[in-house]
């Protein structure tokens, strides 16, 4: 049974709902309906959420599959961090008025080296 997943798990589904709140919140406050509706603070809210949602379930998968193979948890944890703080940073850097272009780099950084390194150890794992 996987015991260093659902804890990323748990906490990136955090983060997931938090940006999903910013779009719901927006929305009612400002009386927004379906789409943007022209808004570039709810536009940039929603491709906040979206971009988390296209990430976080390929590289869970990938974390669990990892955590499976029986590689040290050490290294199941700093991936699970890596993802974990790119998610919060690119999230946060997203959706500022500016946007905060460093930090969107950064969370996409560490996100797709997350993704990379665990496809990388698999690959290795699977072939040795």
């Amino acid at each position: 049974m996987p015991t260093i997943t659902p804890i990323f798990a748990s906490l990136i589904a955090i983060v997931f709902l938090i940006l999903s709140f910013r779009v719901i919140f927006y929305r009612r406050s400002n009386k927004l309906g379906l789409g943007d509706e022209g808004d570039k603070s709810l536009l940039k809210r929603m491709r906040a959420q979206a971009n988390c949602a296209e990430y976080v379930l390929l590289a869970l998968i990938l974390l669990l599959l990892v955590e499976l193979s029986g590689i040290s948890g050490d290294v199941v944890h700093a991936l699970g961090i890596a993802l974990l703080a790119g998610r919060i940073v690119h999230g946060y850097a997203f959706s500022v008025s500016p946007p905060i272009m460093k930090g969107r780099v950064y969370g996409t950084i560490l996100t797709t080296g997350m993704m990379a390194g665990s496809a990388v150890l698999l690959l290795v794992q699977s072939v040795i």
